[in-house]
């Protein structure tokens, strides 16, 4: 064995030291990772070779990973049998900062500690950067290698991260590849633990595509089959990759396997769940869709891969490209993982689009486990706004009870003249199809979608048109109706006037406007919200999220039917007995704030209603 040799660091290698022991990782077990993923690229490099048909020293060695812990000695150590390094190669990775970019990424991290911002990055597959993270651990590193060419003599590398290193040459005959021995600092000790490396490893390094072995246990043993051709995958497969990450039970619902090479070289594997997990009440479910560099786990949780409203997605993504372009601390706000997440979720969308064209029953069953994504996806995704919208499924007055209808199939039964798409508000069919709103779309055989969620109408308003055709709530709908008078008997225009101007004189302030309709066939009445931007159910909606008050005034308009036996009678008692029409009046507007869900006190409209039934019996005045 020869002579140590003693060398000092570059400054920039000092500097980079300095920021990695001390800022730049968030979680110490990061150095696991970054080692292992290092191994896994000196044997890709070692395949490479093997595949150009380059001479190599000791041909058969299996190409592997093996962690070795020591909790007596407090050390771990990280072996590969891959390319290895000669004395040159150790001071150029390890002593200098060789790689092109590195000195710029040093400089930048450098910046952003002055500025006391917290640098977090996680650059894997760079030796002369992850390599460093070991001496967040460790009070002395030692790197024992030897180069793949047979030539080649193997080498040691020691330091204790304070401005200096030593090489000597070992004369006895190392095995080819690498491995790294960090001596752990007293209070990381844990890291000396085989079950505390095996959870890291797992967690890290799962799908790395060479057995990862620790103190002598193979661990990684589920293939990244994401990195595969779909050809070549059976079914079974999927579901077991996908109950393994997914941590379910059943195997999905839907499945998108695919590739694409701008604007990054990405390889992703998204399933849909056959349910919703996201339970009502419980907090929100953060994003299930895994970031991978190189099968190596960056991110569990990436906030900015996917848009929010596909949190129900599961699965990973993959790109070789994010550990030269991207850290995590750059990830939020960069322009390239915006175009990520574009290519992403447009692509999701088409999957859906072409899985509800091929069998709409089944799509039917996933938009009921996950329509309110979809339009949350409407309501907060403008860029795929328009796509989402063909997604969106609803009942309506043509299908029958739990079927569905899309826009575009809506859009497709539209009589030339009509311009308009019409729904309404209600809590179930049933609701629907008796509301006064829904009776002159009926006597025209007018079709109008039922939304029975209270954010469909919230959705309607950000989607605000489809195919040109504009959204419209059935009571904002300027539709009129030719209808027959119910019962024999309707108010000429004359009397119909004289009795709506009664109305609003007896009603005073609590009413906006009173009006003869032209929508209604078998109700008296009716209220439309007084402004024109606003509905009934866009009110509740609103008063539910402020109980308190302070939204807008009420203001309402009522529209009598001329038609109605009740709206006729009422007339003819305003003469004889105005007492009694006050009253009635009055209760046929409790009646249509009631069916429309605005009386929030019901206790006047209770004691009145009592009054006029002692009335009807003939006990009251």
């Amino acid at each position: 064995m020869s002579k140590a040799k003693k060398h000092e660091f570059k400054a920039e290698i000092q500097q980079l030291l300095d920021i990695v022991i001390n800022s730049l990782y968030t979680d110490k077990e990061i150095f696991i990772r970054e080692l292992v993923s290092n191994a896994a690229d000196a044997l890709e490099k070692l395949r490479f070779q093997q595949a150009s048909g380059a001479t190599v020293h000791d041909p058969d060695l299996e190409l592997a990973v093996s962690i070795t812990t020591d909790d007596k000695e407090q050390t771990i150590s990280i072996a590969d049998t891959g390319i290895g390094m000669t004395a040159d190669e150790l001071v150029e990775n390890l002593g200098t900062i060789a790689h092109s970019g590195s000195k710029a990424f040093v400089q930048q991290l450098a910046e952003a500690k002055e500025k006391g911002d917290q640098p977090d990055a996680n650059l894997i597959g760079q030796f002369g950067v992850g390599f460093y993270s070991a001496f967040m651990v460790g009070d002395k590193v030692t790197v024992e290698t030897r180069s793949f060419d047979p030539e080649a003599q193997g080498c040691r590398w020691v330091s204790e991260g304070t401005g200096s290193y030593e090489i000597e040459s070992v004369k006895d005959d190392l095995p080819r590849g690498t491995k790294i021995t960090v001596q752990l600092k007293k209070d990381q000790k844990t890291f000396a633990e085989a079950a505390t490396v095996k959870g890291i490893v797992k967690r890290y390094s799962s799908f790395v595509p060479f057995p990862i072995n620790v103190n002598g246990e193979h661990e990684n043993t589920v293939e990244a089959i994401w990195a595969r051709d779909a050809r070549g995958i059976k079914a079974d497969e999927y579901e077991e990759f996908y109950k393994l990450i997914g941590h379910d039970s059943d195997g999905p619902m839907y499945r998108l396997h695919f590739s694409a090479d701008a604007p990054l070289a990405i390889r992703s594997l998204l399933f849909v769940p056959k349910r919703n997990f996201e339970m009502p009440g419980m907090p929100r479910a953060e994003t299930q869709v895994h970031l991978y560099c190189r099968k190596v786990l960056i991110d569990p949780e990436p906030k900015e891969l996917l848009p929010e409203w596909m949190r129900f997605v599961k699965g990973v993504v993959d790109s070789e490209d994010l550990p030269l372009n991207i850290s995590r601390e750059s990830m939020q706000d960069s322009a390239l993982m915006a175009k990520l997440k574009k290519v992403l979720s447009k692509r999701f969308i088409k999957m859906l689009t072409e899985k509800a064209k091929k069998d709409a029953e089944e799509y039917d069953g996933f938009f009921a486990q996950f329509g309110r994504f979809i339009k949350e996806g409407v309501a907060s995704d403008f860029d795929n706004k328009e796509a989402l919208g063909k997604l969106l499924r609803f009942e309506s007055s043509v299908t029958d009870a739990g079927k569905t209808t899309s826009l575009a199939d809506y859009v497709s039964r539209m009589p030339e003249e009509q311009t308009e798409i019409y729904y309404i508000t209600a809590p179930n069919r049933e609701a629907a199809e008796a509301s006064p709103y829904f009776e002159a779309f009926k006597v025209k055989s007018q079709e109008v979608l039922f939304f029975y969620d209270a954010w469909d109408e919230f959705v309607a308003d950000h989607l605000m048109e489809f195919d040109g055709k504009k959204l419209v709530a059935a009571e904002k709908a300027e539709v009129e109706v030719d209808a027959p008078a119910k019962d024999g008997e309707r108010l000429n225009d004359e009397d119909g006037e004289a009795l709506a101007k009664w109305i609003k004189e007896k009603l005073g302030d609590d009413v906006n406007e009173v009006r003869i309709s032209k929508r209604l066939v078998d109700s008296p009445a009716v209220i439309v919200d007084g402004d024109k931007f606003m509905t009934a159910s866009m009110r509740r909606m609103m008063k539910s999220m402020n109980p308190d008050g302070g939204g807008l005034p009420e203001k309402y308009d009522l529209e009598i039917n001329p038609g109605h036996n009740m709206i006729v009678l009422l007339n003819q008692q305003r003469a004889d007995n105005s007492d009694l029409a006050g009253k009635v009046a009055e209760q046929i507007y409790d009646n249509c704030r009631a069916a429309a869900g605005l009386l929030e006190d019901p206790r006047a409209m209770i004691n009145r209603m009592n009054e006029l039934l002692e009335q009807a019996l003939g006990g009251g005045k």
